[in-house]
């Protein structure tokens, strides 16, 4: 028998989603210490909701429980970074190639690429961008294909938060994004994930020069170069 996922309450739910908004956009710094007792008095409520919204943060892989630190916003380094984006390299291209040769509609892509160019604030930009990637993917067709995504997604962008505060290259991110949805629009599978593969591999090479090693061209891009 299938069981049902118990809903979150709604105190918890407003309580986990503002955390994980502070961390995205970089309000909660990585190693930073949260605290139950001020993130309640923080958000008005008991313990309770913000010890429960804590416990599926880290179950996301944002934050880290340690007995003897508490909880405290999860360390970026090489070693994650290359993980999370080994995974993203592997499916995201793919499912964009899917969403392309289906027909299906990137209207929300659009949509994100508009609120990105328009954002008053690096805040909003972050989550205007991380909406882009997800509506390229999303309409590829397999669920599973999405959420497998969706489960490394939250860490990507603790990553780009991390990287954009050292460096930020929202205009060159921009642009690469203009033209994966561009190719997109055209029907253009294939170049829409190699460009897909390159703006993503690219991001962590230049946050990230030790993993460059890691992230080659895609495969079909080499190929198509004549490159061995």
């Amino acid at each position: 028998m299938t069981s049902v996922p118990t809903p979150i309450p709604s105190r918890t739910q407003y309580v986990l989603e503002e955390i994980k908004r502070r961390i995205l956009t970089g309000r909660f710094t990585p190693g930073q210490a949260l605290v139950e007792a001020d993130l309640a008095a923080q958000f008005g409520v008991s313990k309770t909701p913000v010890r429960e919204a804590l416990k599926t943060l880290a179950g996301t892989g944002l934050v880290v429980m340690s007995q003897y630190k508490g909880v405290t916003v999860r360390m970026v380094d090489a070693d994650m970074a290359r993980a999370v984006y080994d995974v993203r390299l592997l499916l995201e291209p793919e499912a964009l190639k899917r969403a392309v040769r289906r027909g299906a509609s990137l209207d929300a892509a659009r949509d994100a690429l508009t609120r990105a160019d328009e954002a008053d604030d690096t805040a909003e930009r972050s989550l205007a961008n991380r909406a882009f990637h997800r509506a390229l993917y999303v309409p590829c067709g397999n669920p599973l294909l999405g959420r497998m995504l969706d489960e490394v997604r939250d860490q990507a962008a603790l990553v780009s938060a991390v990287a954009w505060a050292a460096d930020p290259s929202w205009e060159r991110e921009a642009s690469e994004h203009r033209e994966i949805l561009r190719l997109a629009l055209d029907g253009d599978a294939d170049g829409a994930a190699r460009a897909l593969h390159s703006h993503i591999a690219s991001f962590v090479r230049r946050a990230f020069p030790e993993v460059e090693a890691d992230f080659e061209a895609a495969p079909e891009a080499q190929k198509e170069d004549g490159q061995a």
